[in-house]
């Protein structure tokens, strides 16, 4: 049986890792917002 999709994880970490979302604008405004996000679950 034919396996349709393989992932290259090198291509993904690429496109969509840190170091990718860090290189534009766009991208470490993604970072901030999760963080803002990450930061209102935490409850002490």
């Amino acid at each position: 049986m034919h396996y349709p999709h393989k992932k290259s994880n090198r291509r993904r970490k690429r496109h969509i890792g840190f170091r990718a979302r860090m290189k534009n604008t766009y991208g470490r405004k993604t970072i901030n917002r999760k963080r803002r996000a990450g930061r209102k679950i935490q409850v002490a």
